[in-house]
């Protein structure tokens, strides 16, 4: 029973990031699931069952928040289930040791170069409300699907980071799009999984936990994600794939690192990360500040330009009163 209510907190707590960053339920929930003794692919399994769930969940709240471009989900998605599908496969029968330290430096690098976008530019809006490409978006969700399922997580990390980078959507309907698309990744790797494995190692118990836990949670950040600043949400995500993947490459077999010099590194990353924030939220409350009076000017001009427009006569008369001083009164 204390293990079930372990899982809930810990489904409830990664749907909460995941909801509200675009990542994190897998990496969260299949990290634990290791650290309780289930083999990898039986733990990637399990999380993909509640994730079906959740996701749905998740995708229902943003929709409802206005945080989903159905176009997204769609030339994303789809790819995602196919990566996803073939992944499930893989992973049933071949270890993912080799293929790991390599995906995390790749996401180390997405993420470093997303921390310090966002700290210091912010959003680039010049390509803000562009369409995305399918030829962009194919090939990342093929890619994303196939690393969630081989890794347990993997599908917001990719793809979140990627779209982000682009510039051409803002970072609400990023997440809102890649967790409603993770419905299909879900649903595919839980099926090549089932193939492949029959039911073998997966506890539904635990998948219920996760569930009950990730949907009770699924509302809550889908309504956060529409408050949370764009720079601080950038800087949020990049701390975390920062992080994540850092102590995933320090404890791997190629860099083996003893614990003082990880935990070394580990306050390092923290010291950065505080201050990307912090100088992120001052940044963000100084473009606050000029877009307001940049309002307020604006609203004045059209105040003047309606009256103008309502009372030409008494505009056109102010208009011609001759300059300079008033002539003498009369006698």
């Amino acid at each position: 029973m204390k293990t079930l209510i372990v899982l809930a907190l810990a489904g409830l707590g990664a749907q909460l990031v995941d909801g509200s960053l675009g990542m994190g339920y897998g990496v969260t929930s299949t990290t634990l699931l290791l650290a309780l003794g289930t083999n990898p692919a039986a733990a990637s399994a399990t999380v993909h069952l509640a994730e079906i769930g959740t996701n749905l969940a998740s995708g229902v709240s943003h929709w409802r928040f206005g945080n989903v471009d159905w176009k997204v989900v769609g030339r994303i998605g789809v790819p995602g289930a196919i990566g996803a599908f073939a992944g499930a496969t893989v992973l049933s029968n071949l270890s993912t040791e080799v293929a790991a330290p390599v995906m995390q430096l790749i996401l180390l690098a997405l993420g470093i170069y997303l921390l310090v976008r966002f700290t210091l530019r912010g959003i680039d809006r010049r390509h803000l409300g562009k369409p995305m490409r399918t030829r962009f978006l194919a090939p990342l969700g093929l890619a994303a699907g196939f690393v969630d399922a081989t890794g347990g997580g993997g599908w917001g990390p990719v793809s979140t980071p990627a779209i982000l980078a682009s510039g051409r959507m803002e970072p609400r309907k990023t997440i809102g799009s890649v967790d409603t698309s993770e419905v299909l990744v879900s649903l595919a790797a839980s099926l090549g999984f089932l193939f492949a494995l029959g039911s073998q190692g997966i506890d539904f118990a635990w998948v219920a936990a996760l569930l009950v836990g990730g949907m009770i949670a699924a509302p809550v950040a889908a309504w956060l994600v529409r408050f949370v600043p764009p720079r601080l949400l950038g800087a949020s995500v990049g701390g975390i794939i920062i992080l994540t993947n850092a102590r995933s490459l320090l404890t791997s077999d190629w860099i083996d690192a003893d614990t003082g010099t990880r935990y070394a590194v580990y306050a390092v990353i923290y010291v950065l990360w505080a201050a990307a924030v912090a100088w992120s939220y001052r940044e963000y409350r100084k473009d606050r500040t000029l877009e307001s009076a940049a309002a307020v000017t604006e609203a004045a001009e059209r105040r003047a330009e309606a009256e103008r427009l309502a009372f030409p006569n008494e505009v056109a008369e102010v208009d011609t009163v001759p300059a300079g001083r008033p002539s003498a009164p009369q006698n």
